[in-house]
């Protein structure tokens, strides 16, 4: 077993259980850019490994009654069909390196869509304190709001992230919940992860079988990261509510974009460039959109402020 790559696991399986976030948009760049899997190989992998995993953290939202069934099974309407299909479409390109070459580059577009995404959703919550605080909205409900459901967009939303998770493994976690979140500003953070865990289970099984079918996986694989990221997930579903997590939701937004760069085949010095400029630039931006809506420029000045008021 390679000890290293379960040693990623349970760091990648950590930072997903702090911040709530797809382990497919790390680990299969991961696997790609540091461990030479082919993308395929690791797409599939990962897959397998995630179909694992998902039922355990559904089985806790399912109990703690934070899913939508309503929009889980309009999801999954679209996603099944979807992923079971885009693993499909990787394999109708035919085989060798231009299949590869395909989902490398896919993988490469994804990654930067669900980077993008994570600086949006991090707006859209900054926007949603700013409101509540200046009182442009109205109290956070204490019960499970009740959400009139859109089937066509959100069967939409359930095939295209079907697709992207067949072909990409990306998909659930980062770009669902993004679209959860236009499309039903209503429901708490409770319910946009634990809807979009649970209608997760069925998608990556799907793709799974797939993968399975064609006989993509690689075990020496998929076990190691089964067994570091299990633990990891739990460790950090422990640590989030003593670590912030939007700052590490941030620094992995220019994480995946620079591996999405990486991964469309934009040279390393250019990558190393782009991600000094991204770190200044995302910085000073995300500054001054926070003191635009009237908090302090940097968060531990908050944290800070905070502390001594309470003192």
């Amino acid at each position: 077993m390679d000890l290293g790559l379960l040693a990623v696991a349970v760091g990648i399986g950590v930072v997903v259980g702090l911040t709530g976030m797809g382990g497919g948009a790390l680990m299969t760049p991961t696997l790609v850019l540091f461990f030479g899997v082919p993308p395929l190989t690791a797409v599939s992998s990962d897959v397998v490994a995630s179909a694992a995993m998902k039922p355990a953290g559904s089985w806790v939202h399912m109990r703690n009654g934070t899913v939508n069934w309503k929009l889980v099974r309009l999801l999954v309407y679209g996603s099944v069909p979807a992923a079971f299909g885009g693993v499909l479409v990787a394999h109708w390109m035919g085989p060798g390196p231009e299949v590869q070459s395909f989902v490398k580059h896919a993988l490469g577009v994804v990654l930067i869509i669900a980077s993008l995404g994570l600086g949006v959703r991090a707006y859209l919550r900054l926007r949603e304190r700013a409101m509540a605080r200046d009182g442009r909205a109205a109290p956070l409900p204490r019960d499970r709001p009740e959400v009139v459901a859109r089937p066509v967009p959100t069967i939409i939303v359930g095939v295209l992230g079907g697709l992207m998770v067949g072909l990409t493994s990306v998909g659930s976690g980062s770009l669902i919940i993004i679209a959860l979140m236009a499309l039903y500003p209503a429901l708490k953070a409770s319910q946009l992860v634990g809807t979009d865990l649970v209608q997760a289970v069925p998608l990556v099984i799907a793709a799974a079988i797939a993968h399975l079918m064609f006989g993509d996986v690689d075990w020496s694989v998929a076990i190691p990261i089964i067994l570091g990221s299990v633990p990891g997930a739990y460790l950090g579903a422990q640590l989030s509510s003593r670590i912030g997590g939007g700052l590490v939701r941030r620094a992995l937004g220019i994480i995946l974009f620079v591996a999405g760069l990486a991964l469309l085949g934009v040279s390393g010095q250019w990558v190393f460039i782009s991600l000094g400029v991204l770190i200044v630039v995302s910085t000073v931006a995300w500054g001054w959109i926070r003191h635009s809506m009237g908090f302090h420029f940097f968060t531990f000045q908050e944290r800070r402020a905070e502390r001594m008021e309470a003192s």
